[in-house]
């Protein structure tokens, strides 16, 4: 069974009848109007003000067009890549050529953006209604770019985003970052403000123990069994080389419990 654009949207809780697809050519100057086009190197404020230019002519763009645009960029005469998914607002000017609409970009795909690739079955078409473009053929979708590792000092994670890191692609590089190392680490309950210092130490890293609490929430330690990780956010006090005595990061332990006074009033239990 072929999947097509349709499974896409309705996955992303969009109605193919409320939207249009626009596919831009890649040309100096557009044709009917003289105006710059877009190109391979076009930024995205350059493809978004293009976007938002369209002929006056109904016979050339519809007179009433749907909220959500989906656009997506030339690959061959026959493959079209997404780029966004907009929202309309509305008609900003009409001078009777040409008209303006005040288009958003909307976090709708936005995680298949540059990634998903459809086929377009008629090159010369340039917009399609919604359920026409629905039922065009997804052909690839590629892996995401990696993201680039923020750094130990800088490094601030919702649960949600501890799962991702721990099992997507895009985050291959953090997952060896954080293997590399043992320490101190913060988990902080956003509900209340409670706080709870642990370690990583011995033939535990980091990325062991936070992979424990992407996967239970609570990583086996009875503090945090009864409260619901979905508010926790996940912070690095102190990094070490592996190599490094234990009675060195149960030190470091024992002084950040103390400095954040989270036996009293925190989620430590000793």
């Amino acid at each position: 069974m072929t999947l097509t654009l349709d499974a896409i949207l309705r996955s992303a809780g969009i109605d193919p009848a409320e939207t249009q697809a626009i596919r831009h050519a890649f040309v100096r100057e557009h044709e009917d109007s003289g105006m710059p086009g877009v190109n391979a190197n076009s930024t995205d404020e350059e493809i978004l003000a293009y976007t938002r230019e369209q002929s006056a002519r109904p016979r050339i763009f519809p007179a009433m067009p749907p909220k959500r645009w989906i656009v997506f960029l030339p690959e061959g005469r026959d493959r079209a890549r997404l780029w966004s998914v907009l929202e309309n607002r509305g008609e900003v000017t009409n001078d009777g050529a040409r008209r303006t609409f005040d288009l958003v970009a909307t976090d709708h795909l936005a995680d298949l953006a540059g990634r998903l690739v459809i086929g377009w079955r008629s090159p010369r078409a340039w917009r399609l209604n919604g359920p026409t473009a629905a039922a065009y053929p997804v052909l690839e979708i590629a892996d995401a770019q990696p993201v680039p590792f923020p750094g130990f000092d800088w490094l601030v994670l919702d649960h949600s985003q501890l799962q991702a890191i721990m099992r997507e692609h895009m985050y291959a590089s953090w997952r060896t970052a954080l293997a590399s190392v043992v320490g101190i680490y913060l988990i902080t309950d956003t509900h209340d403000g409670r706080q709870y210092v642990g370690k990583a130490d011995g033939a535990d890293s980091i990325s062991q123990r936070w992979s424990a609490y992407a996967t239970n929430g609570h990583g086996g330690n009875v503090e945090l069994r009864n409260v619901d990780p979905n508010s926790f956010r996940y912070s690095i006090l102190r990094v070490f080389d592996p190599a490094t005595p234990t009675r060195v990061i149960d030190q470091a332990e024992r002084h950040f419990k103390l400095a954040l006074d989270t036996r009293t009033h925190g989620l430590n239990r000793n």
